[in-house]
């Protein structure tokens, strides 16, 4: 690998994507400067400049003068600083496609029993899981734990029992030499093969987008889907939360402990969210809920100005005019690269078997992709070690027709 060009990263502590991109540099040994703009309000500005406006975090501007990075993926890191992460060997017992919860718990089980285990993960290990400020509902933590540390956790377990991570490298697509007794191969991004006795798919899901006029040109600039990422960034200011579900009450309490005021936009006649956070929600006196309305346009001149939403009772139309805006209304799997490799549903989620296996034999799914699955982390675990109880089932299935045949 040439050497690293020099860097400077902006972010602060509270960002997990800037947590991410220091853990990715410091894997590498890519030397950098902090600058954490909560305690240095010029750099505020500095990333103002250097993003048009926009309040993005992490910003990374390198000393011999090419492009900056804004809030790069791991892959996008690694390709600019010329480094072409590969795993050991090409040939493992178990692949899994995707580090979030659902695959690191069955790669514990799966290294436990012995399997050779590699987990290929495009961004960071943990997934969604990870970048969440405070997980209250996971089972053994009564007083909640951060979702970086029990991401953290779960890595070191896995990797304990001898389990290996390839991080920055997306997975193109996936095959089987043979519906029977085949090798099923992964083809990432960068051209390189890794080939298994079984793959488990558990690529996880992203924040779906409303899709609105205006949408895309604020992103960063007033539009947000994660309040743990860029909630510091309105401290004081009114915010407006899209979505009544858990992930959008959850996180516009959270909003609360920076903006003076938050209300939650919800299309229905009530809100989803469970009934504990309706009734938190409801009682927090920095919060309103607005229902049956819906957002139809976000407005400004290179930073929001107002949002256009409409009463779906009356049909009237009203200006709104928070600082920012941030959207939770579902989620999308990234099942992009299996299109033509598995069968999946309507919504792009994985079809599956009681076994959890796919459409292709030999290679299993689980956690928040899967069609049917609650998008829980607890859940996800779950499924991770059920999905390796069939994986087991199909090993064990392989060998007897091995022998059965005479192979060596």
């Amino acid at each position: 690998m040439t050497q690293s060009p020099g860097m400077t990263v902006y972010g602060a502590l509270w960002c997990p994507d800037c947590r991410r991109s220091k853990q990715f540099l410091a894997e590498h040994r890519i030397p950098y400067r902090w600058v954490d703009i909560e305690h240095e309000p010029e750099a505020q500005e500095t990333v103002r400049q250097l993003n048009d406006g926009r309040q993005i975090i992490p910003t990374i501007v390198f000393d011999d003068g090419g492009p900056i990075l804004v809030e790069p993926s791991n892959a996008e890191l690694a390709a600019r600083l010329g480094i072409n992460p590969q795993a050991s060997r090409s040939y493992y017992d178990l692949i899994i496609v995707g580090g979030g919860p659902a695959g690191l718990t069955a790669a514990i089980y799966a290294a436990r029993e012995g399997m050779d285990t590699l987990i290929i993960e495009r961004g960071g290990v943990g997934g969604q899981a990870g970048s969440t400020e405070r997980i209250d509902n996971y089972p053994g933590f009564a007083e909640g734990i951060t979702g970086a540390e029990l991401a953290d956790r779960m890595r070191g377990q896995a990797e304990r029992f001898g389990v290996e991570i390839l991080v920055a490298q997306t997975v193109a697509s996936v095959d089987s030499d043979a519906e029977d007794g085949g090798v099923r191969t992964v083809t990432t991004d960068s051209g390189q093969e890794y080939r298994a006795s079984a793959l488990l798919l558990t690529p996880g899901t992203r924040y779906r987008r409303l899709s609105v006029p205006g949408e895309e040109d604020f992103i960063g600039a007033g539009v947000h889907f994660c309040a743990t990422c860029d909630g510091p960034f309105y401290r004081d200011m009114e915010t407006l939360v899209v979505g009544g579900g858990n992930s959008g009450v959850e996180e516009g309490l959270f909003l609360t402990r920076f903006a003076s005021h938050v209300t939650v936009l919800e299309r229905g006649e009530r809100l989803r969210a469970s009934q504990i956070l309706q009734d938190k929600a409801a009682a927090h006196p920095q919060m309103d809920i607005r229902l049956n309305t819906a957002v139809r346009e976000f407005r400004g001149n290179g930073k929001l100005a107002s949002v256009l939403v409409e009463d779906l009772t009356t049909g009237q139309q009203e200006e709104l005019h928070p600082a920012g805006v941030f959207v939770f209304i579902g989620l999308d799997p990234n099942t992009g690269f299996l299109s033509d490799t598995v069968e999946l549903d309507q919504r792009g989620f994985i079809v599956t078997d009681t076994g959890m296996e796919t459409s292709r034999h030999g290679v299993f799914a689980a956690g928040d992709a899967r069609a049917g699955s609650t998008k829980q982390v607890a859940a996800a675990v779950g499924e991770g070690a059920a999905a390796l109880i069939g994986i087991r089932a199909h090993m064990e299935e392989e060998i007897r027709n091995r022998g059965y045949r005479g192979d060596n």
